[in-house]
């Protein structure tokens, strides 16, 4: 997608320089991660309280491959990565977006080396992945509560019975 680019968003190869002078002023860099294919309330909740946990919130974001390999339902990403890569990198809260193709976003975490690793409370500590390569290193590793009744597949739900119904949202 032409045109949809942002001083906030960068690749695997440039993730090292552009969090080299976080680590240098000793900045507390969190990361979290996920799909974000139609940013609702709940995942504005969740990056701003995960980037009041420190003082660069990165986030990795799946690409298109990645979301369809996760099952999340025919026809997803509803999005494709540059148009949700462009809506996350206009957010206040986030700092840096960085895409990732593998399954898991361990490799990413790896090369991030963050302070602080983030999932929503819809997940388990012991499943988050990369938790024990934050906690080798002395980081953390936080389950955030979500904020009730939001959620991409609930609403993509919601958006197919209406349009069965012949319905507006």
């Amino acid at each position: 997608m032409s045109g949809l680019s942002h001083p906030k968003l960068t690749d695997r190869a440039g993730l090292a320089g552009r969090l080299a002078p976080v680590r240098e002023a000793g900045g507390r860099i969190v990361f979290t991660n996920g799909c974000y294919d139609i940013l609702h309330p709940g995942h504005v909740d969740l990056l701003e309280r995960a980037r009041g946990l420190g003082d660069f919130l990165v986030l990795g974001l799946n690409s298109d491959d990645s979301v369809r390999r996760l099952n999340k339902g025919a026809g997803r990403p509803f999005n494709p990565f540059a148009a949700r890569a462009f809506v996350l990198a206009h957010l206040t809260s986030v700092d840096l977006v960085v895409g990732f193709d593998e399954d898991t976003p361990l490799e990413l975490i790896r090369a991030v080396r963050p302070h602080v690793l983030v999932k929503g409370g819809d997940w388990g500590l012991d499943a988050i992945v990369g938790r024990d390569v934050v906690e080798d290193n002395g980081g953390e590793v936080r389950a955030l509560p979500l904020l009730p009744g939001w959620s991409t597949t609930a609403l993509a739900r919601r958006i197919a019975e209406l349009g069965r119904k012949g319905l507006q949202p």
